[in-house]
């Protein structure tokens, strides 16, 4: 107990099963405040469903999931989101008729005061109708909210800003990732949950994504990332969890896992080989 509560989010004996395949397999893991931790294994190795798992988007069969201390198995993404746990996902997702502002805008869906009365049964009907006819309080909470998600796109430089009214759609694949990225950040999270935010992003774009993360890292966010690229894995991680059909096989600082044969042949294989090579 003594251990849960010196992690911000803690796992235990977390199991997922979906017939004959166990996708996660008994994974423990600790993640203190301010940590960063990345998740890498070859592709169903169980890294996504782990995500799930901890976001509330599928239950466990086995284990738990602590936040703060507190045991948070099972329970809804919304609650899960109300609590500051915010995730991107491996294929990003936006809103593609509502614009750049408005899908940043819903992410801080979580946040509002004025137009969410606390009422029970008739919570709802007061909420339509604030929404609808818009008081002074109402007015003054989404104007201080745009000025916050205006802050936020302005982290991606001038990839987001100048589209700010544009559909989502018609943008960049790398510009709706930043969108979906920016969406969670709106929700002012105490963490998060990164699915290969860099995944289609040329070598310029992947540098950008990653002084961000830096970024944020700095500012004391906790994040828990899953990246293919290992170049910025090394760079960011505090710890390597490595993962494969479904288990935790290694863990450590960068360097010691890059090292680790399980790994390089579970999931480096002969390119980590023949990089080490080359750099001697």
């Amino acid at each position: 107990m003594g251990e849960q509560l010196k992690s911000l989010l803690s796992l235990r004996g977390l199991t997922r099963r979906f017939g004959g395949l166990t996708a996660v397999d008994a994974i423990d893991l600790d993640l203190a405040k301010g940590e960063l931790i990345s998740i890498i294994g070859p592709n169903g190795a169980g890294k996504t469903t782990l995500f799930n798992l901890v976001t509330g988007l599928d239950r466990p069969d086995a284990g738990t999931v602590s936040f703060e201390g507190q045991d948070v198995t099972g329970l809804s993404p919304e609650r899960l989101a109300a609590e500051g746990i915010a995730r991107t996902f491996q294929l990003g997702r936006v809103f593609g008729n509502l614009s750049v502002m408005d899908n940043v805008l819903i992410g801080a869906h979580t946040r509002l005061r004025a137009v969410k009365p606390a009422v029970p049964v008739i919570g709802p009907l007061l909420e339509l109708g604030l929404a609808l006819l818009r008081p002074s309080s109402v007015k003054a909470e989404e104007e201080k909210l745009r000025e916050e998600m205006k802050a936020i796109l302005a982290r991606f430089g001038e990839r987001l800003l100048p589209r700010i009214d544009q559909p989502a759609y018609s943008l960049s694949y790398a510009n709706r990732r930043r969108v979906e990225i920016a969406r969670a950040l709106a929700l002012k999270p105490r963490l998060l949950l990164l699915d290969e935010p860099t995944a289609g992003m040329n070598p310029t774009e992947t540098a950008e994504m990653q002084g961000l993360v830096a970024e944020l890292k700095a500012e004391g966010l906790t994040i828990l990332l899953i990246e293919h690229k290992l170049e910025m894995v090394m760079r960011l991680s505090d710890r390597v969890v490595v993962m494969d059909e479904g288990k935790k096989i290694a863990e450590g600082p960068g360097e010691e896992v890059r090292g680790d044969p399980k790994v390089i042949e579970a999931y480096l294989g002969h390119g980590l080989a023949t990089e080490q090579e080359s750099a001697a």
